[in-house]
């Protein structure tokens, strides 16, 4: 994220009204610009001046007896209301229009959106010092035994270095509820992380491509597992990926 797209989002985000994906990527560049950092604070010491200072006025009582003495309007015999059989009309179609929605929706989407901004999210972190692995090696046997013990499933990790695609290490990671592998790959100076858990329900082979937030991910169940990959590689060499990690 550059200092232009930064300054852009600093209103909402000191406001606190950004999704976390986008708060980390503002905060990872906060972190290493000065000149967008001072323009956030600049935004804060605004803010807490407009609330320390008196902006409203009392009007005198004087003032609001003439506007009620103004507004007075000569009694009026009452008219007969008539029934607003339209808006109810309308009223109807509508709450019937919002009920077919929720029943016609497509069951799971949510859910679906979800986990994707979850994967999304623990990639974004994991791209800060610190947090992109547990164990850091590129020996696969020293990565797959490290899982032992922390996961009821056992992850299959293999190193791709020949193919371009060399295994970084390893990590935790908490996803939807419950405990991930994560395995980290590079190509080129791009980071990638593999997510992996038991698969849900049946099917083999699925898989399926999405574009969330300038980052790529390609999800595929194999030999019992779920596999998604983030990355910003392009989505061609990430399907080269995980094509190696489905055979």
């Amino acid at each position: 994220m550059n200092c232009l797209e930064t300054r852009r989002l600093l209103h909402a985000y000191t406001d606190g009204e950004l999704d976390l994906v986008r708060s980390l990527e503002v905060e990872q560049h906060l972190q290493i610009c000065a000149a967008c950092a001072a323009e956030k604070q600049a935004l804060i010491s605004l803010r807490s001046a407009l609330r320390a200072a008196p902006l409203t006025y009392s009007a005198p009582e004087s003032l609001r007896r003439n506007v009620l003495r103004s507004a007075r309007v000569p009694d009026q015999e009452p008219r007969p209301q008539r029934t607003p059989w339209l808006w109810q009309l309308l009223a109807a179609g509508a709450t019937a229009f919002a009920v077919l929605t929720l029943i016609l929706r497509p069951a799971g989407n949510s859910a679906r959106d979800f986990v994707t901004n979850e994967l999304v999210a623990s990639h974004v972190r994991s791209l800060m010092a610190g947090h992109l692995t547990d164990v850091l090696s590129s020996d696969q046997h020293t990565v797959k035994p490290w899982f032992n013990g922390k996961l009821d499933f056992s992850p299959d990790v293999k190193d791709f270095a020949a193919q371009g695609f060399p295994l970084v290490g390893g990590r935790l990671d908490y996803l939807n509820g419950r405990a991930v592998a994560s395995l980290v790959y590079r190509r080129n100076q791009h980071l990638i992380n593999v997510f992996v858990w038991p698969k849900d329900g049946t099917g083999e082979g699925q898989t399926t491509v999405e574009h969330r937030r300038g980052y790529n991910l390609i999800h595929r169940d194999v030999k019992g597992l779920h596999y998604t990959l983030v990355s910003d590689l392009n989505a061609g060499e990430l399907g080269e990926l995980a094509d190696l990690i489905g055979k």
